[in-house]
């Protein structure tokens, strides 16, 4: 490990001898909570309000909202059939959640938490969501269609379909008119003009395998990317080249950077979160591996406190495996999904 990334310098002036002395205390993330959040089932993506400090949850047919200071339920979203993906426009004062079972995108009020309206997408198995700020454009991504909606988040009405050549998955905007987005079955990352609505150009991620996690360093273009086949790559977000590749854990669905600090967070369903630093451009290695619990894939991190937060929940025993039934799925216990929090040491 590097110590940039994961030290604090302390800095003591003795000031009768005007000497100073330079200490260092490594800073390393562990959980630090679990907060008991009611609901039953499965789960996919969370995003964090961090104005507020609110955290949405997405949870089987509906979205839990956790006030992340206490640790509380302060409210609940209903009717989001099939949820999988929550993006906000800050600008409107609005969140939109992917309802996967119904095609459709619930429109919430951010303060009252109230549905505005049901928005019905140009698609079929709406997922990942990306706020694309350029375009004040809200953008739907159809898993089972292979298609985008464009929804304009000032009127909620959709004002394109893009059409797309693979099964998209995770996305990240370059907030200049760029939108990136993961062709899993294509081992290929799209390239979105939000000018023109379309696919302009389609980059190979090799030598990673079906990508589904993406993060976006804006600064220094480049985006992180987190593949099936345990493995991350730093791709240039200008040219496409693959700059590098690094080692993570598996089951990889979501990733986050902080751009304070440099680090990028790969949240991995077998139960760890990759710790990924950067001591200077395009020179990156893996800094510490967490772990956290079994299932806990997606992520959502505060820029100002920099916690972590994954949804996750215990598992009964897998049935036995039947011939209508060859690879059956275990099943979550009831009243054991929990948040959590996890931070650098510091946060404590």
């Amino acid at each position: 490990m590097k110590k940039r990334g994961f030290v604090f310098g302390c800095i003591v002036v003795l000031m009768c001898g005007c000497q100073f002395t330079i200490t260092a205390a490594p800073m390393a993330y562990s959980i630090i909570n679990h907060f008991a959040v009611g609901g039953e089932g499965g789960w996919d993506f969370c995003a964090l309000d961090d104005a507020t400090g609110r955290l949405f949850i997405s949870h089987e047919t509906q979205v839990q909202v956790v006030d992340v200071s206490t640790g509380k339920q302060i409210g609940a979203i209903s009717d989001t059939k099939g949820v999988h993906g929550i993006a906000f426009a800050p600008e409107v004062n609005k969140a939109y959640i992917s309802n996967g079972k119904d095609t459709s995108v619930s429109v919430i009020d951010l303060k009252s938490l109230v549905l505005i309206k049901k928005v019905h997408v140009t698609g079929t198995g709406p997922d990942a969501i990306v706020y694309e700020s350029f375009s004040h454009s809200m953008v739907v991504f159809n898993g089972k269609s292979d298609n985008a909606t464009v929804i304009d988040v000032k009127t909620d009405k959709v004002t394109a379909t893009i059409a797309l050549e693979g099964k998209p998955e995770s996305a990240a905007s370059d907030g200049a008119g760029l939108l990136y987005d993961n062709y899993e079955d294509k081992n290929q990352v799209a390239v979105i003009n939000m000018k023109s609505m379309k696919v302009e150009k389609k980059w190979p991620v090799a030598p990673g395998e079906a990508p589904s996690a993406m993060a976006i360093d804006n600064q220094n273009h480049r985006l992180f990317i987190g593949c099936g086949n345990k493995m991350m790559v730093v791709m240039d977000a200008i040219n496409g080249k693959v700059i590098t590749s690094l080692p993570i854990g598996d089951h990889v669905d979501a990733a986050c950077f902080d751009s304070s600090t440099g680090l990028i967070f790969f949240s991995n369903g077998e139960g760890n979160i990759t710790v990924i630093e950067s001591e200077k451009k395009d020179d990156y290695e893996v800094a510490q591996t967490v772990m956290t619990q079994k299932g806990a894939k997606t992520i959502a991190m505060s820029a100002k406190t920099h916690h972590l937060y994954l949804p996750a929940a215990e598992y009964n025993a897998a049935p036995a495996p039947t011939t209508e039934n060859p690879k059956p799925k275990a099943k979550v216990k009831p009243g054991t999904f929990v948040i959590l929090d996890v931070a650098p040491a510091a946060g404590k």
